[in-house]
């Protein structure tokens, strides 16, 4: 009689045993049976019958050591310098913090009269009240394009583009013709 090796997920058939006389097949016992035929053939059957406790996982503390790391609480300052980091918004952050502190860069005098209006490719524009406060930031430029540059970093603004006040306009609609220009029409 030669033995062929059993592949082990494959299935033995269970031979039928014969009842006893005085057994009963229905209710509990006949369960029992079932799985105590069922273990000695099935997947398990390689497996001791004693229950085995599971081997519980580590895990990992949810409080940190002694050194500070991700999983502290994080200040709302150090969250949004990250993020602004992180998406590369250093420059406009800073550029446009200047809107907010133009006055201690200028003087409160030219910050009375003179406003930052935006800021793009190293250009900022400044609208000015009158033309002669136009005329004054424009000999200040040089120095507060270094003033700036000293806070906000080398290069950061190239060029300040001054803006005097802007006539009235009595263009309707989007489409314009060129007209004789800017006249006296108040006289």
């Amino acid at each position: 009689m030669s033995k062929e090796p059993v592949d082990p997920g494959e299935r033995t058939p269970v031979e039928p045993v014969e009842p006893a006389a005085d057994h009963q097949t229905d209710g509990i016992e006949l369960a029992r049976s079932i799985a105590r035929a069922y273990r000695s053939v099935g997947p398990a059957a390689s497996r001791s019958s004693t229950p085995r406790r599971r081997r519980r996982r580590r895990t990992i503390p949810s409080v940190s050591g002694a050194h500070p790391d991700d999983r502290d609480p994080q200040t709302l300052e150090s969250t949004l310098d990250r993020l602004v980091t992180e998406h590369g918004w250093d420059t406009e952050v800073a550029v446009h913090g200047l809107f907010g502190r133009w006055s201690e860069i200028v003087g409160a005098e030219v910050a009375e009269h003179c406003r930052p209006d935006r800021y793009a490719d190293g250009q900022l524009w400044v609208n000015a009240d009158s033309t002669a406060w136009a005329t004054q930031l424009r000999m200040l430029a040089p120095n507060v394009v270094g003033k700036l540059n000293e806070r906000l970093g080398d290069g950061t603004v190239t060029r300040i583009n001054v803006r005097g006040p802007q006539g009235p306009s009595w263009a309707k609609g989007s489409l314009r013709v060129k007209g004789r220009g800017p006249r006296d029409t108040y006289g």
